[in-house]
């Protein structure tokens, strides 16, 4: 089975906590970085670990155990599924200044014919934490990073050998380079030109029009591009969070969605008003149905594009992050329902009350 030498894993973890976490100035010395690393990539693991020793700061090690989330579901009561030791994850969530997570799926289809209502009651019992953090971060004291450990299983699922796949993850983050830092950098002031330039334009209102899309965005006041920032290695997309009102229209998705041990593809959304109004997708329609019941997951949180000339992903790859950075012949443009960012508030977003994001229009 094809195994990427250290070189690269070096390279990887260099990126991840030398460039990625601070928001593009990597860590410094004396913080502290939770690391989330599933037993398959215990390899990445290993370099991460050096890479936050090297910067002189903490490094707390969390190795995920997988293929366990099946049993998990279907043997816990409604008890365990919302249990949230409150003071364990307050006491972290208060001494951590960053976090790194590894994705490295062994089984996309893991919790296939799970009822989503557990899935979503478990998800839920964790948003304090998500909350927690998300003030932190607009607080300036933390930030955090994301990427992919290829495995077999998510190989086979984009139709490429396990060596293909890795192949795709080493050039879009320029680990095949010399300096992958550096060519970050390159990025990160080109996605800077781009949204600067996006924002005096001062759009009021998208429109995209194709096969199977006929959309209206309406970006809302006191909004800014976003890019880059770390969040995400790789990440090549420039997006904002329009205000959910002025959203009307209906769009095709051609790509699948992985989520909560799922796939879910051929998705049809219709909105009015700024709701949606219709819903379907061919495979993992149940989930779907249930993910967008929730409480305001019917409505826009992100409004997203990535040009082909920025991106190095030219592969389906069978995972969001990937997919939503394609380039290939076009390029891509994807929304996401849900939560908005509110770092696309152009101004202090710890000035603002609740009552203040929803004026907005920000979702919530």
């Amino acid at each position: 089975m094809y195994k990427p030498d250290t070189t690269i894993l070096k390279k990887y973890a260099d990126v991840l906590v030398k460039f990625a976490l601070n928001s593009g100035k990597g860590i410094n010395p004396e913080e502290v970085a939770l690391v989330y690393v599933p037993d398959v990539a215990k390899p990445l693991l290993v370099e991460l670990n050096k890479a936050i020793l090297e910067a002189g700061a903490h490094p707390i090690l969390r190795i995920l155990p997988t293929n366990i989330s099946r049993a998990t579901y279907e043997l816990s009561n409604e008890s365990q599924l919302t249990f949230f030791p409150r003071r364990y994850h307050k006491a972290l969530t208060d001494l951590i200044d960053h976090q790194i997570g590894i994705i490295a799926d062994t089984n996309l289809q893991e919790l296939e014919n799970i009822d989503p209502k557990k899935i979503m009651l478990a998800l839920d019992a964790r948003k304090t934490t998500r909350e927690w953090l998300e003030d932190k971060e607009y607080a300036g004291k933390f930030t955090w990073t994301l990427a992919l450990y290829p495995t077999l299983a998510m190989a086979e699922e984009a139709g490429l050998t396990l060596e293909e796949y890795w192949k795709q993850v080493i050039k879009a983050c320029f680990l095949d380079q010399q300096d992958p830092i550096r060519e970050w950098d390159k990025i990160f002031i080109e996605q800077k030109r781009v949204k600067a330039k996006l924002d005096k334009m001062n759009i009021q209102h998208l429109h995209i029009k194709g096969r199977q899309i006929d959309l209206k965005v309406k970006i809302g006041e006191k909004r800014k591009w976003l890019g880059g920032g770390g969040r995400n290695i790789p990440s090549f997309e420039i997006f904002i969070s329009p205000d959910w009102r002025g959203t009307e229209g209906y769009i095709y998705f051609n790509q699948p969605l992985y989520m909560y041990g799922n796939k879910v593809h051929d998705v049809f959304l219709e909105f009015q008003k700024g709701k949606v109004i219709k819903a379907h997708a061919k495979r993992g329609n149940k989930i779907l149905q249930d993910m967008i019941s929730r409480r305001n997951a019917d409505k826009l949180g992100e409004f997203s594009l990535t040009d082909k000339r920025a991106s190095r992903i030219t592969k389906f790859m069978a995972n969001t992050l990937y997919d939503e950075n394609i380039g290939g012949r076009y390029g891509n443009m994807h929304i996401a329902l849900g939560l908005a960012y509110k770092e696309s508030f152009a101004g202090d977003v710890t000035k603002l009350k609740k009552k203040d994001w929803k004026l907005l229009g920000f979702n919530q």
